[in-house]
């Protein structure tokens, strides 16, 4: 019923900066919270970063200041902007919908599959 496909990931040295993106698709009626978070190996997933449909953003306090999410709600889009990357951010970062599909009154939650970001010199 909705698809989210992330993209942005990559290899970046560290210092560096990559800009997440994550598009959402199929029968959406409304998407309010958007989400992302990350999960080392070894480690549980983290929530990395969250803005409201008002654009109220929370960050952990890993990333404040150096992340920054935002969201295109003309193109069903969610993007991180992450800038001065350090070796600890390595993860495969997932981006969450909250999400009211048509013809169905409740929100539900979606995943996207995961994009890789290493931070390695």
């Amino acid at each position: 019923q909705v698809q989210l496909v992330e993209s942005g990931g990559g290899l970046v040295q560290p210092g560096g900066s990559l800009r997440l993106s994550c598009a959402a698709s199929g029968s959406i009626f409304s998407i309010s919270t958007l989400r992302w978070y990350r999960q080392a190996p070894g480690k549980q997933r983290e929530l990395v970063a969250s803005i409201s449909d008002r654009g109220s953003t929370n960050y952990a306090d890993s990333v404040k200041g150096r992340f920054t999410i935002s969201r295109d709600n003309a193109k069903n889009t969610v993007y991180l902007q992450m800038n001065s990357l350090k070796p600890e951010d390595t993860a495969v970062y997932y981006c969450n919908a909250r999400t009211a599909v048509l013809g169905a009154p409740l929100f539900d939650y979606y995943w996207g599959q995961g994009t890789q970001v290493t931070v390695s010199s």
